[in-house]
């Protein structure tokens, strides 16, 4: 399992080999078609400052090559912020006093009848607190029965499960699994989930694998950047991305790459690993070039400013007019008091699409 190889990797070693990376082995990463890890930790390396603009030219070229103009369009629904975890960076975590909400089948129809009057979506995320004892397999599996009636495609982003039950939600209509990481490194991750079910590293780090098991190959990877050293993170991700090709015989569908964000009762700015936007957009052009095959995600975490800066760097998927307070979707205004975090490109799903098309991509709501 991926969380024992990560036993034997020295991070300190691995710090240390970026930081030796010389412009040859950048020259050598950049004219290559399929990059190792080696060739990885060059192109974050200081001796690629000067290939900025090159790397950039070849990450739009590899997405352009994979996914043409378009972009595909989707759409996150929180069905419920019931959590039993202490995620010390996440608006849920279980000693926020916020209100609790578990929404009802029908609840939950009504969310998806006002996503399809929002716009013809076909593909929808998902996403719940985890809460095993109220909001475990059998309410993600109703939720599934009642989402075959809108979408066809149909992911979650929830507490990771069982093989088994990967496998169970499969036969109810499940198409994809995202879980975040958070971070690679097990003595920061252990510190920031101090109790609750995520709180086992191993665990959560393996849910892919268990994924995958259960019959799933649409898989996706992330990471919260902010929360460690970005060099350290970039690595995990992709060796993690190499494990699952070499296990599963096919890596993560999709990467998403969210950043830290002010939420309820948490501060953003109490995490001293932050990324500038510079920076942010030099990581996703570096992954795009490792993994030319993924999707890559940007959510409405981030403003319609950065999310422009990015958009020709490797991103094949995007969110627009997404709440993230649960449900949502049947209120004419956005609801704040249920939400996970703040949402910094608040535009709307019209005024996304047509910013999209206003600079050459081709929104699709099918894929």
């Amino acid at each position: 399992m991926f969380s024992e190889e990560l036993k034997n990797i020295s991070w300190e070693e691995t710090t240390e080999r970026i930081a030796r990376m010389t412009d040859a082995d950048v020259r050598r990463a950049l004219g290559k078609s399929r990059c190792d890890v080696n060739d990885f930790m060059a192109l974050l390396s200081p001796a690629a400052e000067p290939y900025l603009e090159t790397m950039a030219r070849l990450s739009r070229r590899y997405t352009e090559e994979r996914f043409g103009r378009t972009m595909s369009m989707f759409i996150p629904l929180y069905i419920t912020n019931a959590c039993s975890n202490s995620c010390v960076y996440c608006g849920f975590h279980r000693e926020n006093p916020m209100e609790r909400t578990i929404l009802t089948p029908e609840q939950i129809e009504n969310e998806y009848r006002a996503i399809k009057q929002l716009a013809p979506f076909e593909s929808i995320l998902l996403v719940t607190g985890e809460h095993p004892a109220k909001a475990g397999v059998p309410y993600l599996a109703k939720a599934i029965d009642i989402a075959k009636r809108y979408f066809s495609n149909i992911k979650i982003e929830v507490m990771p499960l069982k093989a088994e039950e990967y496998k169970e939600l499969t036969q109810h209509g499940l198409n994809g699994v995202i879980c975040f990481q958070e971070t690679y490194h097990k003595e920061n991750y252990e510190a920031l989930h101090p109790t609750g079910p995520k709180s086992n590293y191993a665990y959560h780090t393996e849910a892919m694998d268990r994924a995958m098991e259960g019959g799933i190959d649409d898989v996706g990877l992330g990471v919260l950047f902010g929360l460690e050293l970005y060099k350290y993170e970039f690595a995990g991700l992709l060796m993690h991305a190499e494990h699952l090709e070499a296990v599963h015989g096919v890596g993560p569908h999709t990467i998403s790459v969210p950043r830290i964000k002010k939420a309820d009762d948490i501060d953003p700015t109490v995490f001293d690993n932050s990324i500038s936007d510079e920076l942010f957009e030099k990581i996703i052009a570096c992954i795009r070039i490792a993994v030319p095959y993924t999707g890559m995600i940007i959510s409405t975490r981030e403003s319609e400013e950065v999310r422009g800066k990015v958009l020709n760097c490797g991103i094949s998927q995007i969110s627009g007019a997404s709440r993230t307070s649960v449900g949502g979707y049947t209120e004419e205004e956005r609801p704040h008091d249920s939400e996970q975090f703040d949402v910094s490109d608040q535009r709307t799903l019209d005024e996304v699409v047509r910013w999209l098309m206003e600079n050459g991509h081709i929104p699709s709501f099918c894929t």
